[in-house]
């Protein structure tokens, strides 16, 4: 006779237990901002993926290219600069939205506002789940995009 046990087999030594904490859920876009700026103050490197703010919308190339007016978080309240979509995003953020800014390059020798290059990789929900991250909505890059795979 087979048994079924409903208790949760224990882990070897605890190595992959831990505390299962709850995300935490912000009221808006900018609470999020917010404690970004404050309790995890995201480093500005290349490849980095850091939240920003969406302020105002800009043009719009003849490619679909889309330009957006964001504020990046950083300790310092962040910074202002000018960002896109990529040409074929299958979609766009709206103003007061929460996105995910992807560095590409940095170019120390330019002025700040326009020294940091990246785009709009997705749009990201008020709710942080620990390690895994900002919880995505919905993603900007084309398929035909590939992630970078390091080795």
């Amino acid at each position: 006779m087979a048994v079924i046990s409903l208790v949760p087999e224990k882990r070897v030594a605890g190595w992959f237990a831990g505390k299962h904490r709850p995300p935490l859920v912000f009221e808006d876009n900018q609470a999020a901002f917010h404690y970004v700026c404050t309790q995890q103050k995201p480093a500005l490197l290349l490849e980095a993926a850091i939240p920003a703010l969406v302020l105002e919308r800009g043009a719009v190339d003849p490619d679909g290219v889309r330009h957006f007016l964001l504020r990046l978080a950083g300790s310092d309240g962040g910074r202002v600069l000018w960002a896109c979509t990529l040409k074929g995003a299958p979609g766009y953020p709206e103003v007061g939205d929460l996105v995910c800014f992807r560095v590409v390059k940095i170019a120390p020798d330019l002025p700040p506002e326009v020294s940091v290059i990246g785009f709009i990789a997705a749009k990201l929900a008020p709710e942080w789940i620990g390690r895994k991250g900002w919880r995505v909505l919905q993603r900007y890059v084309p398929e035909n995009i590939k992630p970078i795979i390091r080795w």
